[in-house]
């Protein structure tokens, strides 16, 4: 296998690990938003805790995976990251602080107020992480103010403030109502009775938001955010370095690859469709498709920016040089190899377990099972 090749391999491996953190960490945090809004009391938001708290912990794995995988393959690409997004990442950190002691600790004490403040605890280490994703996202497809010398030392050139520009903002309020409306769809799956309507209005508002604000960023990268595109570069196979190549910026360049690539446009179509699913569903008995359909969004949304950067991870707004793509800020062969070998041996085992853990949990979460298991459930 070609160094190319596997490049590309990992840009996928990558985009799988994030899709896969969405889909599954994603309605844990969709229901840790929904949880103060959706359980009015103790015992309905008791309900809401335990359709997720079983779980949660092994979704969380996927982040860590993801974050280690892009460590060892995009090793410029986390060096430039963590530079820019420093404080960010630090704001995810302590917000997720307050999802294992949210868990532990509510049920510990029957003080109203307690349980309301882990309540709400829970709530920021659902809101704060899924916000500041959707951010960065919209400050990648906008371009980080960085750049490298010629010894590809990397410095960062903005502040904490500036990533909270309107259209990032938007690009996080996109992650949380396509999240929020996951993590509805799962708890209504997995409960009934007023919990479940209560999630099936929350389902419909959130995916119906959703939708309204995809399109909207969708028109404001088409006419006003600049996009990126490489004019001239070294061979595919040269020693990696980003100073060798050429980039130029104006709006609408990230729409480049939907007219050189048109089944890529199946990406933005596939994040439209679930949500409107989702919206058509939402008071439906169809459980299990109702949560599908905000699946098929999650990864409609998350492809359609990955399709629209693509060979761009980390562009630069200050020196288009600087641009971190898939070609030339990848680890060495040797590493993918090596990597790709352990993903091979071990992701199939991740899949088997994990399919094994939800069957084996399947079925709803009620008032009468918490009252049977009351020193046993969250």
């Amino acid at each position: 296998m070609d160094y190319a090749t596997l490049k590309l391999i990992w840009w996928v491996l990558i985009g799988v690990l994030l899709i896969g953190f969405a889909l599954t960490d994603g309605f844990d945090m969709g229901a840790a938003i929904l949880l103060p809004f959706i359980g009015k009391t103790d015992a309905e938001r008791r309900i809401v805790v335990n359709t997720v708290g079983a779980t949660w912990e092994g979704n969380q794995v996927w982040f860590v995976t993801a974050g280690g995988a892009m460590f060892a393959a995009w090793p410029l690409a986390y060096a430039a990251s963590f530079s820019g997004f420093y404080f960010a990442m630090l704001l995810v950190l302590f917000a997720l602080f307050f999802r294992p002691v949210g868990f532990d600790y509510r049920s510990k004490r029957e003080d109203p107020r307690w349980r309301s403040a882990w309540d709400w605890a829970l709530f920021v280490g659902g809101f704060v992480p899924t916000l500041v994703f959707g951010v960065a996202f919209g400050n990648l497809l906008q371009g980080v103010p960085f750049s490298f010398d010629t010894d590809l030392r990397v410095t960062y050139h903005g502040g904490f403030f500036g990533l909270l520009n309107p259209f990032a903002l938007l690009c996080g309020l996109v992650s949380v109502a396509m999240l929020a409306a996951h993590g509805a769809a799962f708890v209504k799956m997995k409960t009934d009775g007023v919990v479940a309507k209560r999630a099936a209005l929350a389902l419909r508002i959130a995916s119906l938001v959703g939708v309204v604000l995809f399109l909207i960023g969708g028109a404001l990268v088409a006419t006003m955010i600049g996009g990126y595109q490489i004019v001239d570069a070294p061979p595919l196979d040269a020693v990696a370095n980003p100073l060798m190549k050429t980039v130029i910026g104006a709006p609408g360049l990230w729409l480049t690859n939907y007219s050189l690539y048109p089944w890529t446009v199946a990406a933005p179509v596939l994040g439209l469709v679930g949500g409107v699913l989702a919206v058509l569903l939402a008071r439906s008995r169809f459980e299990k498709s109702a949560f599908l359909s905000t699946g098929l969004m999650i990864i409609g949304v998350i492809l359609t920016a990955g399709f629209s950067m693509f060979p761009f991870i980390m562009p630069s707004s200050l020196d288009g040089r600087s641009s971190l793509t898939m070609w030339d800020s990848t680890s060495s062969r040797m590493t993918l190899e090596i990597m790709l070998f352990a993903v091979i041996v071990f992701l199939p085992i991740v899949l088997l377990y994990t399919s094994w853990v939800y069957r084996v949990l399947r079925g709803k979460v009620t008032a009468a099972a918490l009252k049977e298991n009351h020193h046993t459930m969250y």
